[in-house]
This record gives structure tokens, sequence and C-alpha cells, in this order.
């Protein structure tokens, strides 16, 4: 019955996050805010627990410190803000076309994971959630129009994991990591003879299936510090879909097509240490493997060439965090992180699709005990990133045309996440030490 439940648990979190849209909130098109606790500490600790249950998304093993059964469900509302305004070495044509507008689409996020603990050593839990995601969209007519008039990226991962106490200070836990995939790209056409403010927008979408996996481990060397360390790995997706354009005179690049995509695999370290009995500090750390991404051809099924590029070309992306939390009394809880990541984008690979930054990001957040088996979780976080310029054209990695444009970005993004705990049955008080007497 409760293994019934899990099931329908995590069937309902997949539900949400399948009506739900994303927007990048972490490096190049990734998604971290899968857990409110943590990211009220800048998911400083997230593989060594500090995020409950839903820390399985960094690492499956800290599903043996919870007992019994446990499910935390939640929902974070990501806020993007950015402009991208032309600048000086634009070609005067689109220049004159001006900047994008706000390019940041809002959405919602929903991530839920769920344990249940068979026995002393054996437990089960299955984590959903998204873990890329990217909305953009500009102005339909602007001075890099034929460089992006909108980009989607929506992602769904099931992750089911099983768990073992090896002994009392080391767990590992491993599982299979089931993943769809899909994007639609669109952008202007410079087609001759009609004018910019008159190009028609061709397409380019696809989606997939792919299959990876997740590991890892938490070491408790005494009590109060907790070691652990998680593992994403790759998944590849054989993305199906169809380039069009509106013009029959460019027909033969319509049609079917295929391409070939490896999304990056994700080391997770954290550490959290107890400095009191009613306070702890965190530490976290993560790579993500970007460049394994390079140039994603785009294949025509008809034709067997080469149609299109996507020149990604990104470098390895790194996330640095420091957090804290304080029990101010047994039903509250309040926590705060700083957090830095240096993006897999910079000027050499940036584009007006995703023009992604380096990063900093001030998090707080609260946690209320209802009772002993209901936890309320809130969090908030503001991104800042710092201001960077794009330059497309002849020479570059993304050209259309030869058409030249360069601009400035300036971009934040605000984050607002709830979510809550539950414990099916309040799991049993220790039994008191024996009394010992010596005669």
């Amino acid at each position: 019955m409760r293994m019934m439940l899990v099931a329908r648990v995590g069937s309902a979190a997949l539900m949400a996050t399948l009506l739900s849209g994303t927007a990048a909130s972490a490096g190049a098109f990734g998604l971290r805010e899968q857990s409110t606790q943590a990211q009220g500490m800048a998911f400083a600790g997230a593989a060594a627990g500090s995020g409950g249950v839903s820390s399985m998304f960094w690492n499956p093993a800290v599903i043996t410190m919870r007992p019994g059964f446990v499910t935390e469900q939640n929902l974070t509302y990501l806020g993007p803000s950015a402009t991208i305004n032309p600048t000086t070495g634009t070609n005067p044509v689109f220049a004159r076309l001006g900047g994008s507008g706000d390019i940041g689409q809002g959405a919602v996020l929903p991530a839920g994971a769920s344990s249940y603990q068979i026995n002393d050593r054996l437990w089960l839990g299955i984590s959903t959630g998204a873990p890329f995601g990217l909305t953009t969209k500009p102005n339909q007519t602007w001075a890099g129009e034929v460089y992006g008039r909108s980009s989607r990226i929506f992602s769904i991962a099931i992750n089911p994991v099983i768990g073992f106490k090896v002994n009392e200070w080391l767990s590992v836990a491993a599982g299979p990591n089931i993943e769809y995939f899909r994007l639609t790209l669109r952008q202007a056409l410079p087609i001759p003879g009609l004018s910019p403010t008159a190009y028609p927008s061709g397409f380019l979408k696809g989606e997939s299936w792919g299959v990876g996996f997740t590991a890892g481990a938490t070491i408790t060397p005494w009590q109060g510090t907790v070691f652990g360390i998680g593992y994403r790995s790759s998944v590849h997706h054989d993305i199906d879909g169809s380039i069009g354009v509106p013009l029959l005179a460019l027909a033969p690049l319509a049609g079917q097509v295929r391409a070939n995509l490896n999304t990056p695999d994700k080391l997770s370290v954290g550490l959290t240490q107890a400095v009191s009995p009613v306070a702890r500090v965190s530490l976290g750390f993560e790579w993500d493997n970007w460049s394994r991404l390079g140039t994603v051809g785009v294949v025509s099924k008809t034709l067997g060439i080469t149609v299109n590029n996507l020149p990604l070309n990104y470098k390895d992306g790194y996330y640095y965090s420091i957090g804290g939390e304080y029990d101010v009394s047994e039903a509250l809880t309040v926590r705060g992180g700083f957090g830095y990541e240096t993006s897999p984008i910079d000027f050499s690979n940036r584009s007006v699709r995703l023009p992604d930054g380096d990063r900093y990001s001030l998090n707080v957040g609260a946690s209320y005990r209802w009772n002993n088996q209901l936890t309320l979780n809130a969090a908030y976080s503001h991104l800042f990133l710092d201001r960077s310029r794009i330059l497309a054209g002849l020479g570059r990695d993304y050209n259309v045309g030869n058409i030249a444009f360069a601009g400035v970005v300036d971009s934040s993004v605000d984050i607002v996440s709830v979510g809550f705990r539950y414990a099916f049955g309040v799991p049993p008080a220790p039994a008191p030490a024996p009394l010992v007497r010596k005669y």
C-alpha cells in the first residue's frame, strides 16, 4: 500500500512538471532549483543532505538519512529579466530595429522526491524534476532577429534509486535516470528583397528520450559531520525533429532531421558541519561537464547532409556555495547562503538565445515544523549576472549571412520557492539507554 502511494506521489510530481514552463537559472540551460530547503542556503551542502530528501538530485545516497516513508514536494517561480541592446558594430540596417526588450520569461518549476525505508539497511526512492530548461523570447522585430526570435528547451527527469546503509558511517545509492528532452528554436530568415521588418521565421524543433544514471555516497565520520559526493551521468539524446522555412523556394531544406546531443554530467560535493546543537554550516561544490556538447550538427534525413549547426562550444561550469542554518525554536529554522558560478558561456560562445554570464546569488529561507509529520519550507534568491557582450557575424561561431550584430546584455533573476515535507507515520522515539548500576 505504501509503495503504491510512493508511485502516486511521484506520478503527481511528474504531471506537474509536464504542465510547467522552464527558464534557465543555473549555468547555460541547466536548472538547479530542485529543493526549496537547499535553495535557502544557496544549495550549499546539498550533496550532504542539507536539502532533505530532495537532495537526491545531487546525491541519491541521502535517502538513507530519513527513516520511514517521507515525501517532499517543491514549487519554484523563476523570474528572469534580460535585455540585449545593439551597440556600435551592428549592421546599420538592423541597428535601427532597436533592442530585444525583456527576453526573460517567467516560469513555474515543480520538483519532488520521496523515500521509503524497507529495513534498517535498505531504502527505495524516486525523484522527478527538470534538470534543463530555457525560455527566451525577444521582440519579434529587433536588431538581432536573424540570430534568434524565440528559444525553448524543456526536460523531464525520472530517477528511481535504491540506497544501502553499509554501516553507521557509510551509505551508498544508485539508480537509472530516465530523461525527456525537447527544444524549439525560431529565428528570422533574411530573404533578399524583403525589409528586415517583414522577414519570416524559420524553425528547428525536436525531441528525445534518453537514459543515464545517478550514484553517490554519504560519509558520517562522527556525529554532526556529513560529507557527500554525488554523480549524474550524461544522457545521450538522439533528437528526432524537423526544420522548416516558410518559402517553397527553400523547400529542399525543410523536412525531417536528426541530431545527437549529450547532456553534461554533473559531480556534486557537499559538507555539513554542526557548530552547536542549534546551528549548522554547509559548503558546496558542483562541476558540470558542459564542454562535452561541442557543436551539434543537424542532419536532414532525406538528403543525408548537415543542413544546420548549433555551435554551442560551451566550457565546463563550476559552482561554489556556502550557507548556514539556525534553529530559532523546535518549530522554526532560518537559513541563508551565498553562491558563485563561473558560467560555461563567455564572449567567445555567447548568443542572443542564451546570453549567460558569471553570476552571484544571495539566498534566504526558513522552515516551519507544523507538527511531527508536516514541515513547510520557503526560500528566496536573487541572482546578479555580470554585464556581458555579444558579437555575431563574419568570423564568429554564430554567423547568418555575414550580418553583424554587437550588443550588451543586462540581466538578473529573482527566484521564489515554497515546499513541504510530509512523514507518513511518526518515527518511533529512540529506546532509552539501559540503566547501569554499580554495587
